[in-house]
């Protein structure tokens, strides 16, 4: 499986990290976001910003939290 890895800090989800995350995605199916300390306060902050990055992505990605990482997938066909 061909995945790539991102961060994301404190300037959180941002037009820049969002059009650098479907720069990676041109060349992966799969992104794993670390999700940083100075980013989060606690770990349900995880679940709003998996929402919130596949919300500007679209429909073809799904998201799931594995502690403080977000492993995004992109799909061929949109996601229900």
């Amino acid at each position: 499986m061909n995945a790539g890895e991102m961060q994301l800090g404190k300037n959180g989800i941002t037009e820049n990290f969002i059009e650098t995350l479907k720069g990676i995605f041109q060349n992966h199916d799969q992104v794993r976001v670390s999700v940083l300390k100075s980013a989060r306060e606690k770990r349900e902050d995880m679940k709003k910003y998996s929402d919130e990055i596949i919300k500007k992505l679209g429909e073809k990605y799904t998201a799931k939290s594995i502690g403080f990482k977000i492993i995004i997938k992109k799909w061929r066909k949109a996601r229900k």
